[in-house]
């Protein structure tokens, strides 16, 4: 079974991603489906 590359996010674009959460106040879950990340990730 062949194993998957991690994607790696840059500082910037994790504190992007951030951000949408923080500011529009919308739920993790929603902005991580969005943006193409998965929910726990965006959650930390």
């Amino acid at each position: 079974m062949a194993s998957k590359k991690r994607k790696s996010y840059t500082p910037a674009y994790r504190r992007e991603a951030a951000r949408l959460v923080i500011d529009t106040g919308r739920p993790i879950a929603h902005v991580a489906r969005e943006i193409g990340v998965g929910e726990q990730l965006l959650g930390r």
